[in-house]
């Protein structure tokens, strides 16, 4: 659906989620992350990039899991530490998942996917045409009921700042990984909060697209580990 489109049913109140392509399950377990490899961590800033032709091939679960975890997950199990910071340890951010089956919430503490609607929610994440077809939208949520440490005047930008750095790992990610993706703000979040069923608390930041793109990305000298580069 292009932009103009979406433009003129958010106007009416009619930008709503597609019927899921596939089936959804209610909780999706992960694979383990792969935490050795990937490019060296200078090279993947100078192949960090936006990207914003993708195709519409899925992403396996190897690779989902590994950018989950890239993004929100947990690195040091003893103390609940996660590869992102979150001031006053609120981990006031929620990460969604919009894939074509259903839109899920990932659960950091059991590397989970837990089922939030066995809709297809891509075409609301964002007005942009490409967010339709791409194989991933994630959704960066805050839950301020999370933040009662915080004053309530610094909650939106202290949960701001937590969303841009999940949104860098995500970057940093895609360009070890060979992936395209971009961070999108441009969004619709009355109908993307009525479609992911949001409480007053729960407040939208951030979306950002995932997929191999269909121009290849400046080369690097090795793909990560267990990631065969995209097709030609």
């Amino acid at each position: 659906m292009n932009t103009l489109t979406k433009l003129a049913l958010g106007m009416i109140g009619q930008l709503k989620p597609q019927p899921a392509q596939g089936n959804a399950v209610c909780v999706l377990s992960l694979p383990p992350p792969q935490t050795q490899g990937g490019l060296p961590l200078m090279q993947a800033l100078s192949l960090r990039h936006s990207e914003r032709k993708f195709a519409p091939a899925p992403l396996n679960h190897q690779l989902l899991s590994d950018l989950l975890w890239a993004a929100a997950g947990l690195n040091r199990s003893g103390l609940e530490g996660r590869t992102t910071p979150s001031a006053m340890n609120s981990q006031e951010i929620e990460v969604y998942v919009a894939l074509p089956e259903g839109l899920y919430r990932y659960e950091p503490s059991g590397h989970l996917l837990y089922l939030i609607s066995a809709t297809d929610v891509r075409r609301v994440t964002g007005y942009q045409d490409f967010v339709d077809q791409a194989p991933l939208d994630l959704i960066f949520v805050a839950n301020h009921s999370r933040m009662t440490a915080v004053p309530a005047a610094h909650r939106e930008s202290y949960a701001s700042v937590a969303a841009g750095a999940m949104a860098q790992s995500v970057y940093l990610f895609c360009a070890s990984a060979g992936l395209g993706t971009v961070i999108r703000a441009w969004i619709d979040r009355q109908a993307l909060s009525e479609a992911m069923g949001l409480q007053a608390d729960q407040q939208i930041l951030l979306s950002q697209t995932v997929g191999r793109p269909v121009t290849a990305p400046p080369a690097a000298e090795t793909p990560a580990a267990g990631v065969s580069p995209p097709p030609a």
